[in-house]
């Protein structure tokens, strides 16, 4: 078997996936900018018509007009960047809390080399193994009281990793089953797929905050103007093109934050089955044993 092969192909195929998803976001991002140029420039037309016209009297310089209008696309755009970018910053923090918080947070109870014995002390020494094999720090190990087959790897980095597994994979499984196992687990820590999958998930989210903006601007567009210290209902004129407007804006954020955190996701759920394919075959490599 050319497990090598297998990972190369892997990698290839994430990292051509990861390029899409990046463009995707960029193009998303573009959108969102041109929307919100759009409702300024709509609103802007019908609010100072008044402006316009003394402007033209007072014989502005062409120039000096496409200079506001450049300012105010820069502005749009760092505007529509930092929210991004906020909205991904606070998802990575929440999530980058450490391997030995998610295992705990699953209930997982960390086993001790020291007086360990019968299936915690195969586990233990299995992990052992992959670790020299793998050519990484050995992890702490957490069992999961669960009678199903499964384990996990999480943590940011190979220093702050744990490996966790069910009650059911220690008991159920052969020494060969296990030790694949958690292989492949070990595959995860050695080419960063949990940090991988934590910027995935918080550049998604930052795209997700383009739809709850909108969902709010729709809220906010519901008829009621506060100013002055008193609220009044909008009416006819250029009040009416204004909400119109606003709730325009309202629904394609929500268009382009949803829909693109749908697709976005989709193409995240490519990118982890890849990185399954890259575990496999890294298990063959560190097992040695292709069965």
């Amino acid at each position: 078997m050319n497990f090598f092969k297998h990972q190369d192909t892997a990698k290839h195929k994430t990292t051509l996936l990861v390029v899409l998803l990046s463009l995707a976001v960029l193009s998303l991002v573009a959108i969102t900018i041109a929307a919100i140029g759009l409702f300024l420039y709509y609103v802007g037309l019908h609010s100072t018509s008044v402006s316009a016209v003394q402007a033209q009297q007072l014989s502005l310089p062409e120039h000096m007009l496409q200079f506001v209008q450049t300012e105010l696309a820069l502005w749009v755009s760092l505007g529509v960047v930092f929210v991004v970018g906020m909205g991904t910053v606070f998802k990575y923090a929440q999530l980058s809390g450490g391997g030995r918080k998610v295992a705990e947070a699953l209930g997982g109870k960390l086993l001790n080399y020291d007086g360990a014995e019968g299936e915690e002390a195969k586990v233990l020494n299995i992990v052992e193994e992959m670790a020299i094999a793998s050519g990484n720090p050995v992890p702490p190990v957490y069992i999961i009281e669960d009678n199903g087959i499964n384990a996990f790897a999480a943590g940011l980095s190979r220093r702050d990793a744990v490996i966790g597994v069910t009650r059911g994979c220690v008991n159920l499984l052969n020494r060969d089953e296990l030790q694949g196992v958690i292989a492949h687990e070990f595959s995860h820590i050695h080419n960063g797929d949990m940090r991988l999958n934590m910027r995935l998930i918080a550049i998604l989210h930052g795209i997700l905050v383009i739809g709850l903006l909108g969902y709010y601007i729709l809220r906010g567009s519901g008829g009621y103007h506060y100013g002055y210290g008193y609220r009044r209902r909008y009416s006819g004129g250029s009040n009416s093109k204004s909400r119109g407007a606003q709730m325009g804006l309202g629904f394609a954020l929500v268009a382009i934050g949803f829909g693109g955190t749908f697709f976005g996701n989709i193409i995240k759920a490519a990118v982890s089955r890849q990185r399954e394919f890259l575990a496999d075959a890294s298990a063959v490599q560190f097992t040695r044993n292709p069965e």
